[in-house]
């Protein structure tokens, strides 16, 4: 059986606690250098939803607000109230998932704006609620949330109160993909001059803001690359995950190490377990069988994960890295493990990892708010 490396010395004291460090000057840099990428005349808004793609709104959002952004847009109206009180009376606060009668408290206490994307949902703002600006959402393709055509012709012409007409891009990661340019189309057919709308226009999130300045209307709309992931390329970092080495144990040729004796050792190996896992968003799927998976970072060297993730533990193999010992902390996300990349492995985007990010790390926050 493999060999514990045993108690260590009398002094040696093992924290169990991974460390989140958030760098709110990134996220500032990564909007004003979206913001750079369109006219003068183009607001950059700025998405926060999901607590802020996991990363904490109270934290982010003001940092945002100091960069520069004056509108954002949360997914539903308690995030929205949350944000209120966190920003104050002065941005505009925007709710994706539009609007319900049962939320007519939260839109008014907070002064929030719907972004309508149906006719019930004018319908229920414009006639019995609160009656204030709204988006309107149009459908170019995506089939998801938005008002056809036909549907817009039934509400033209448009309430006073509409402030904001948007849709969104279905594949605006791949730039070459038919899909944007025929969304595009479809977004100035519906809105165009000709329908005497003239109110102001955003089809792009991050994606569509990297396409150029024909994706851009009056407003673009970044979320993802606020925060350091793809598409946006040259983002800043933001992330950074470490977690520490709890113990050391040697492995005989023919061991295997986890769950489902995923991984067997072909050679003699030092194996290294880290107190964190998929419970705090260090998704199972990265945990490596035979040939591959996820990997984290020590002294430079690339630390493979050997055998499946567990709830509150991750094991790697740790043969050709000196450096490692009980204590050390070894880098989950951060340099030489790239959001992106570690999503990857776990066949996931880094949205996803984002917000899975859970609620034991020890967090802070880089960088002035």
């Amino acid at each position: 059986m493999g060999s514990s490396d045993g108690l260590g010395g009398a002094g040696t004291r093992v924290s169990l606690e991974a460390r989140l460090s958030v760098d709110l000057d990134a996220i500032a840099a990564n909007w004003r250098a979206l913001d750079a990428l369109s006219a003068d005349t183009v607001e950059t808004a700025a998405v926060v939803k999901a607590d802020a793609y996991g990363l904490g709104a109270a934290e982010v959002a003001p940092a945002l607000a100091k960069a520069g952004a004056k509108t954002f847009f949360v997914a539903l109206p308690r995030e929205g109230v949350h944000l209120r009180e966190i920003l104050g009376p002065a941005p505009v606060i925007y709710i994706l998932g539009g609007y319900r009668a049962e939320d007519r408290a939260h839109f008014e206490a907070a002064t929030l704006r719907p972004v309508i994307n149906s006719l019930a949902q004018g319908r229920a703002w414009f006639e019995g609620g609160p009656a204030g600006p709204a988006a309107l959402q149009l459908d170019t393709g995506m089939n998801r949330l938005g008002l056809e055509r036909a549907e817009l012709a039934e509400v033209t012409p448009l309430p006073e109160g509409v402030c904001l007409i948007m849709s969104h891009l279905a594949c605006a990661d791949e730039p070459t993909h038919a899909m944007n340019a025929a969304q595009r189309a479809a977004f100035e057919n519906m809105t165009g001059e000709g329908e005497g709308f003239g109110r102001p226009r955003s089809l792009s999130a991050t994606g569509g803001t990297l396409l150029g300045e024909g994706m851009h209307f009056d407003m673009v709309r970044p979320g993802i690359g606020l925060f350091g992931g793809l598409p946006f390329r040259d983002a800043r970092p933001v992330v950074s995950l470490e977690a520490p080495i709890i113990q050391i144990r040697s492995v005989a040729p023919g061991e295997v190490v986890g769950y489902g004796a995923t991984w067997r050792a072909r050679r003699p190996a030092r194996i290294a377990t880290v107190s964190t896992g998929y419970a705090d968003g260090l998704l199972r799927a990265a945990g490596g069988g035979q040939n591959g998976g996820g990997h984290a970072m020590l002294a430079g060297r690339r630390l493979p994960y050997a055998g499946r993730v567990s709830m509150d533990l991750i094991t790697l193999d740790v043969t050709h890295c000196p450096e490692a010992e009980e204590g050390a902390m070894v880098t989950l996300i951060g340099e030489g493990a790239p959001l992106d990349t570690i999503a990857a492995a776990a066949g996931t985007i880094g949205y996803e990892m984002l917000t899975s990010l859970g609620p034991r790390y020890a967090r802070s926050y880089l960088g002035s708010q």
